[in-house]
């Protein structure tokens, strides 16, 4: 007689992995923010008649930049 597979070991495995899921989503975050400020650094270095024909001012960049982010 053939018995089923043993489920508690998927679970200890769904456990385990569940730490490593939080560090890659951590890293992806992480690597988002760092394109989200080098875009911050490229458009205030821009002049301010730069920033104008794309439709910004300077002290709207960073809310411009992380607009998704804001609820």
């Amino acid at each position: 007689m053939r018995t089923a597979p043993i489920r508690p070991l998927a679970g200890l495995a769904a456990l385990i992995a569940k730490p490593f899921a939080a560090i890659g989503g951590f890293l992806v975050r992480m690597m988002d923010g760092n394109d989200r400020v080098r875009e911050v650094e490229k458009l205030n270095a821009l002049s301010d008649a730069q920033l104008a024909r794309r439709g910004l001012k300077r002290e709207n960049i960073v809310r411009h930049v992380f607009r998704d982010m804001v609820g």
